[in-house]
């Protein structure tokens, strides 16, 4: 069901495991700002009733998510610092159409940035020689898949119609793609 254009590298697999705390740290962010997207949107669309019950479980779900690699970091004796941003949101929101059409990206987008998270999240989920770490990871694998999947059904509604959003993701998982390549692989990001 994700509709990533290309797949994660292993380079990347190899420099996440290696950089153990980068990652867990750089999780923790992810899991705020999903949480905090999530509320935003509620925020700007307070008219569209039908986002309300779905992005406030998801808020919630991905503070708990929060709270678990916050868990996580302390038991480990990491502290949470700040991280200068990667680009890799600010890029794909760039593709998001200003006016009528806006909503609609912005969960598209918001359901492509979970599919990566989602994929990368199997991936250390299946080699991370940790077995906590890879048993934390194989406990988020599905909600971020339904969180793929609960974007995309408010997306479909947003819009009215389903294949007018598939031909959209598709746009948009294209310029993800892009965005990966622009960005290269430089450090041990969940989205780099």
């Amino acid at each position: 069901m994700l509709c990533l254009h290309t797949s994660t590298q292993p380079a990347w697999l190899a420099r996440a495991i290696a950089h153990t705390p980068d990652i867990l740290i750089d999780h923790a962010h992810c899991e705020r700002k999903a949480a905090a997207n999530a509320l935003n949107l509620l925020a700007r669309y307070p008219d569209r009733t039908f986002l309300r019950a779905p992005l406030l479980a998801l808020a919630r779900e991905e503070l708990e998510h929060f709270e678990q690699v916050l868990a996580e970091l302390d038991r480990r004796g990491i502290a949470l610092t700040a991280q200068a941003p990667t680009g890799y949101q600010a890029h794909l929101f760039a593709h998001v159409r200003p006016g009528a059409a806006k909503l609609l990206d912005l969960l598209l987008v918001a359901a492509l940035i979970e599919a990566r998270s989602c994929e990368r999240f199997r991936l250390l989920a299946e080699h991370h020689p940790e077995p906590d770490l890879a048993a934390l990871y194989r406990g988020l694998l599905e909600a971020e898949a339904r969180h793929h999947g609960v974007f995309v059904r408010l997306a479909e509604h947003e819009a009215g119609a389903r294949d007018g959003v598939r031909a959209r993701l598709q746009e948009l998982a294209e310029a993800e793609c892009a965005v990966l390549e622009k960005l290269g692989a430089k450090v041990a990001r969940i989205h780099a």
